[in-house]
């Protein structure tokens, strides 16, 4: 077995990713040398230069590792599904999707001053919590961490997986139910994102099956919607055999839109279609 290059952010949650999947392969093909890649993104270096990225502030997080993929300088990149844009670029496409992770969202702390973000929690927030004050908040997970910590605010959302990716589950007091909180589309699945043509044989041992069909409704529903970080815009599907249940909100106007359908999973981009136009109206 050859040496696989993985390509990744450089931050300790995008490592901790990246072992994931190479621990999966490992196992499979046990003499595979595994290098980790740190990349530096755009969105790394400055969190307020996503305005000139037509993608908006995702594809600011991938730019740099999507460019090391097409010199190949790296074998494949690992993302997560939820911070890759709804477009993929020509040529590299998802070839593999793990296993998923508790895709909730999680409160660590509590209080009247709670940091996020994402637009997505803030509106759901104000729901589950009448009267909180939400404020903005930047950084990985451990900066995020310590400023809860200074006490910049007395509570903090964030996702359930990356908390245990990072062995950090115990700081969570409150998980968020995906009725209460709809998770962002592909949370806690990552994404191996590889070049067109390539044989990726070896990520099979990767690739699951019900992630993949959640990811097709989920991120379906996002890109009829045309949302990005700064849209209020959320999607939840569940498989039971071989029955899909998707779950979707979208804030239009100030209004919180809500709703869920049910259909085969075989028909699972079609479901995520089905569902924004029942939203929209």
């Amino acid at each position: 077995m050859h040496t696989i290059r993985i390509g990744t952010r450089s931050s300790p949650l995008a490592l901790a990713q990246v072992r994931v999947i190479a621990d999966v392969i490992q196992a499979s093909y046990p003499d595979a040398e595994i290098i980790p890649v740190p990349i530096r993104t755009s969105g790394d270096k400055n969190t307020a230069a996503f305005s000139s990225d037509p993608r908006g502030i995702k594809g600011m997080f991938t730019l740099e590792i999507e460019e090391a993929l097409r010199r190949g300088e790296i074998d494949f990149a690992v993302h997560s599904l939820k911070d890759l844009p709804a477009e993929i670029p020509p040529g590299l496409p998802v070839i593999a999707y793990s296993k998923r992770a508790d895709p909730r969202d999680v409160l660590i702390g509590g209080g009247k001053v709670i940091g996020t973000s994402s637009a997505r929690r803030k509106a759901q927030l104000a729901v589950i919590f009448p009267g909180v004050e939400v404020v903005p908040v930047r950084g990985n997970i451990g900066t995020r961490l310590l400023k809860l910590d200074a006490g910049e605010y007395t509570g903090l959302v964030l996702s359930a997986a990356g908390l245990e990716r990072l062995g950090l589950a115990w700081r969570i007091s409150r998980v968020f139910t995906a009725d209460e909180m709809i998770p962002s589309p592909g949370q806690g699945i990552l994404a191996c994102q590889g070049r067109a043509g390539e044989d990726y044989g070896y990520l099979a041992c990767a690739d699951d099956r019900d992630s993949r069909d959640c990811a097709a409704a989920e991120r379906s529903f996002s890109r009829c919607l045309g949302t990005g970080c700064s849209i209020p815009a959320g999607a939840f599907a569940e498989i039971d055999g071989d029955m899909m249940t998707l779950r979707g909100i979208f804030l239009a106007d100030g209004e919180i839109r809500r709703g869920k359908l049910s259909g085969r999973r075989e028909e699972a981009e079609e479901l995520g279609v089905r569902l924004a136009g029942v939203i929209l109206g």
